[in-house]
């Protein structure tokens, strides 16, 4: 029989696919996740919901308050577990990989920021849903 830990900290929401709905979102984190923070790098941890949640936002839903991003944050052995999953039609994650921002480019640096700062980033086959792990210090 394999007993795992406890959930430390969980936090869910659902947010329209909005921008204002990811600000007012992390006031809100700001305030219930103190203990989060001290546990892990706080700058990366932030950066990477923020940016997983933008992203959704800005390409899945496409500013749409009709569609719903989901966010799922778990600490849990040692490692905060950041899910991130929008109503849009999904993107080619492989292509994208393939071919990262230039340095001038305006956009497409949003996976190089989830690479240089989770300790793994994994999306799903449709390409509107990410998962990220970042170990704890």
């Amino acid at each position: 029989m394999t007993h795992s830990a406890p959930v430390d900290c969980e936090m869910r929401v659902a947010l329209p696919g909005r921008l204002e709905a990811v600000e007012e979102f992390f006031a809100e984190f700001r305030r219930k996740s103190q203990a989060l923070r001290d546990r892990v790098d706080g700058f990366a941890a932030e950066l990477l919901v923020r940016e997983a949640l933008t992203n959704a936002v800005v390409h899945g839903c496409h500013g749409d308050a009709r569609k719903q991003v989901r966010c799922c944050l778990r600490l849990k052995n040692h490692r905060l577990l950041i899910a991130v999953e929008d109503d849009g039609d999904g993107f080619d994650w492989r292509s994208a990989a393939r071919h990262p921002a230039a340095f001038a480019d305006c956009s497409g640096r949003g996976m190089e920021i989830l690479r240089k700062y989770a300790n793994h980033v994994r999306y799903n086959q449709r390409g509107n849903g990410v998962a990220m792990v970042k170990r704890l210090r």
